[in-house]
C-alpha cells in the first residue's frame, strides 16, 4: 500500500489528474477501474476521480509495489546530469543561479543548453533545477512524483540568459499568469546589422512551419508578434541593441528584426551569412548575439513581495562580452 498526503503542491487539482502524474504509465482506463474497486481511495473512501483535492487530504493505493514501480517514473538523478557534464568535457556548463527563493528560480542559461529536452537523453534547463532541489533537500524523490517543478519562459538553445522556475505550484501559476498579463518585463541585448539610431515598435504577423522549425513575419496573420528596440551603440555596420520582448513567440526577435533589414550577428537561420561567416573566422562568434539580459517584476503581494518591482540582470557570455568590449561598447553597459 502507498499513502499519498496532499500538499499545496498538489491541493486544487483533480483526483484523476494526480494519479494520472503519479501513476504516469498506467491508461486512464486502468486508473479508473482501480477507483471503482476502490484499490485506489481518497480518505479512507470510494472516489470517482473527479473530486477537488485539498491540503491534508490523504490518497491510498491499496497495489502491489511492483505495480506502482511499473506504472511510475522515477526523477532525474543530479549524478546523471554531472556525468553528462564531464563526458562533455566541460562544453556543458550549469545554468547560474541569480536569485532564488520558496517559490522561484532565477537562471543565467548558457547559450548551446536546451531550456526543455527534446529528445529522452537530453539534459535541459529542467533538469538542473530539479537536480538542484534534489541536491538542496527542498523536494524528495517521492514529491517529484506528483509534482515537477519547471521553467516558465523559453529560450532558444543558442539563446542565452534569463530563465525563470517555478519551484512550488504558486510559483509556476503566479509567473504564467505574469507572462500571460505582459505585466513581467522582458529584455534583451542584441548585435544586428545595420547602424540603428532611434528607438522603434515593429508589429507583424508570425507564421510558424514546424516541419523546418522557422517561422516567417507577414503583413497579416493570426498571430501578432510585438517588438520594441533602443539602440544602445553602434559602430562598423553593428548595433548594439536593448530590445523589449513585447509578446514573445518562437524566434520572434531573430525574425522580426531579420524581416525588418537588421538581421542578428551569428544567426544561421535568420542572418547574413557572409558577415557571419567573417566575424566566426575573426572572433569565433559560434552563437547568434542574443541574450535575455534583464526582467522586471511589477508590484507584487506576499509571498512575492522580495521580487517585487526589482529587476533582475544576467551577465552576458564570454563571447558576447568580448565582442562588445572590442566594439568599445563596455561602458554602455556600466553605465544602464
Amino acid at each position: 500500500m502507498k499513502e499519498i498526503m496532499i500538499g499545496k503542491n498538489e491541493a486544487g487539482q483533480r483526483l484523476d489528474k494526480l494519479l494520472g502524474k503519479y501513476l504516469c504509465k498506467a491508461s486512464k482506463s486502468f486508473i479508473y477501474k482501480m477507483l471503482r474497486k476502490k484499490n485506489i481511495v481518497l480518505n479512507s473512501q470510494k472516489a470517482a476521480g473527479n473530486e477537488k483535492l485539498l491540503e491534508g487530504d490523504i490518497v491510498r493505493l491499496y497495489l502491489a509495489d511492483d505495480t506502482i514501480e511499473k506504472f511510475s517514473a522515477g526523477p532525474p538523478k543530479p549524478e546523471r546530469i554531472r556525468e553528462t557534464q564531464e563526458r562533455s568535457g566541460g562544453r556543458l556548463s550549469c545554468p547560474e543561479i541569480i536569485y532564488e527563493d520558496e517559490h522561484i528560480l532565477l537562471m543565467n542559461k548558457p547559450a548551446g543548453m536546451l531550456a526543455q529536452k527534446a529528445e529522452k537523453d537530453d539534459v535541459s534547463v529542467v533538469e538542473y533545477v530539479t537536480a538542484h532541489l534534489l541536491e538542496s533537500k527542498e523536494i524528495s524523490s517521492e514529491e517529484l512524483l506528483t509534482f515537477k517543478p519547471s521553467i516558465c519562459n523559453r529560450l532558444d538553445r543558442n539563446t542565452s540568459g534569463l530563465i525563470i522556475a517555478g519551484k512550488s505550484l504558486i510559483g509556476l501559476q503566479t509567473m504564467a499568469r505574469l507572462l500571460k498579463e505582459r505585466t513581467l518585463r522582458k529584455y534583451y541585448l542584441c548585435i544586428v546589422k545595420g547602424e540603428l539610431t532611434k528607438p522603434q515598435y515593429i508589429k507583424g504577423f508570425l507564421k510558424k512551419d514546424s516541419r523546418h522549425n522557422v517561422v516567417a513575419i507577414l503583413r497579416q496573420g493570426d498571430t501578432p508578434v510585438e517588438t520594441e528596440y533602443f539602440p544602445l551603440a553602434c559602430k562598423d555596420g553593428l548595433t548594439l541593441l536593448k530590445v523589449h520582448l513585447i509578446t514573445g513567440k518562437t524566434h520572434q526577435i531573430r525574425a522580426h528584426l531579420a524581416s525588418a533589414g537588421h538581421p542578428l550577428l551569428g544567426d544561421y537561420k535568420y542572418g547574413d551569412r557572409s558577415l557571419n561567416d567573417i566575424y566566426k573566422k575573426r572572433y569565433q562568434i559560434t552563437a547568434q548575439m542574443l541574450h535575455a539580459w534583464q526582467i522586471t517584476f511589477p508590484r507584487m503581494e506576499e509571498p512575492f513581495g522580495a521580487v517585487s518591482e526589482r529587476t533582475f540582470t544576467a551577465d552576458v557570455p564570454a563571447g558576447f562580452g568580448r565582442l562588445i568590449r572590442t566594439l568599445g561598447w563596455e561602458d554602455v553597459l556600466e553605465d544602464m
